[in-house]
């Protein structure tokens, strides 16, 4: 059954008005959830709160996609064959959508309300940290889908455990056409490892700055600070920052990064270079430098130019998001066009790699993966395609 754009929107409608006016619900199951929580991992207590300002946001993320252009039926391409034939190609819903997700709440608005706008049944799953949240939005959601006359169907939760997962994934006892993990690497593996049908890889951040020689050495400062400081759990923090050799003043704007990361309570490590510099803890060995910490905690090291800049971000980045910071247009240009990141940025924070910011409304998860979309997965992402072929007899 393929529901009409005017059912998808009015649904999205309704759930935006039962959000707002059942606010106080969500934040009274996400006070038990944060109470329960014991805390041992602060970039999932991060992910797990729900306060005011992530209502607003999942208020706001449901008006928008309930504004957007349906992006099921949209022509890409068109052919008069020389026999006649008319052949299209246009975009079509999946049919049913997974997403595993860690310990998000507001996943369960945004992922999910994605995932509806494109004309798919979802299954959600999240983890055991959030179920509470998770059973009280998804409770809204079947509300309003009966205001609309729709089965609540399109919405299902799985409260499964591990166990029961795993065997969800291996032999699902209903149709799943794709499946999107959200979360650190071992979901994403375990994800990949039992799953009967396509994923799409949400991966690692791990993500780099390199502070060109000709840099604006306040604006690195800034991009720095911010990329690391302003939210530690995001997928888009920046972990590891490489600075070039040859920067002027090197040692004075060495000693105002590490006085204002300390100031946000950062754990700084160094390669040896940088340690000999700055007296900060040496990392054990390199395997670091492919590490996503999420977590106050950041690596700097010194490196000799942008050509090495780029072939070390090759090697060790989750392929998500890098940054240059320079004032040489020639060098910002070879670095975007060579450093393998979904998001390849010159001056401006990592932290801008997100749906919302990239004019998407939102979005179902990053991808990391080349296939089929790179980086924010928005509505127009969330898409197959399917030929139509208008005939009057044709034979070949």
């Amino acid at each position: 059954m393929i529901l009409s754009i005017e059912k998808r929107n009015a649904v999205l409608k309704t759930m935006m008005t039962l959000v707002r006016d059942n606010a106080q619900a969500i934040l009274d199951a996400n006070k038990i959830d944060m109470d329960s929580y014991d805390g041992a991992d602060l970039a999932m207590g991060d992910r797990l709160k729900v306060n005011e300002a992530k209502i607003a946001g999942m208020v706001e993320s449901l008006r928008q996609l309930a504004e957007l252009e349906d992006p099921v039926g949209v022509e890409r391409f068109h052919f008069t064959h020389d026999n006649g034939m008319q052949v299209y190609n246009r975009t079509a819903s999946f049919g049913t959508v997974m997403i595993i997700y860690e310990s998000r709440p507001d996943v369960t608005i945004e992922a999910g309300g994605i995932a509806f706008k494109s004309g798919n049944k979802i299954l959600l799953k999240g983890g055991k940290e959030s179920l509470l949240s998770n059973l009280a939005i998804v409770d809204l959601w079947h509300k309003a889908l009966l205001a609309n006359e729709v089965s609540t169907d399109w919405v299902e939760y799985l409260n499964y455990n591990r166990t029961e997962t795993q065997a969800f994934l291996k032999n699902p006892t209903q149709r799943i056409d794709l499946i999107i993990p959200r979360g650190g690497e071992r979901l994403i593996q375990f994800v990949k490892e039992n799953a009967q049908c396509p994923v799409i890889v949400s991966g690692r951040g791990n993500n780099f700055v390199y502070v060109h020689k000709h840099a604006d050495q306040q604006m690195a400062l800034d991009i720095i600070v911010n990329a690391k400081t302003a939210k530690i759990s995001a997928c888009n923090a920046v972990d590891k920052v490489l600075i070039d050799q040859d920067l002027p003043n090197k040692a004075a704007f060495e000693a105002e990064l590490l006085e204002r990361l300390r100031a946000s309570n950062v754990e700084i490590l160094g390669d040896a270079i940088f340690v000999a510099d700055n007296g900060v803890t040496l990392i054990e060995n390199e395997a670091i430098w492919e590490e996503e910490f999420l977590d106050y905690k950041i690596v700097i090291g010194n490196i000799d130019n942008t050509l090495e800049a780029i072939e070390k971000i090759n090697k060790y980045s989750g392929g998500h998001s890098a940054t240059i910071v320079t004032t040489a247009e020639a060098a910002a240009d070879n670095f975007m066009a060579a450093v393998d990141c979904a998001a390849v940025y010159h001056n401006a924070s990592t932290r801008f790699t997100d749906g919302f910011e990239f004019g998407l409304g939102g979005e179902l998860a990053i991808g990391t993966d080349k296939l089929h979309q790179r980086g924010p997965i928005g509505l127009q992402h969330l898409v197959t395609n399917k030929w139509y072929v208008h005939g009057e007899g044709q034979i070949r």
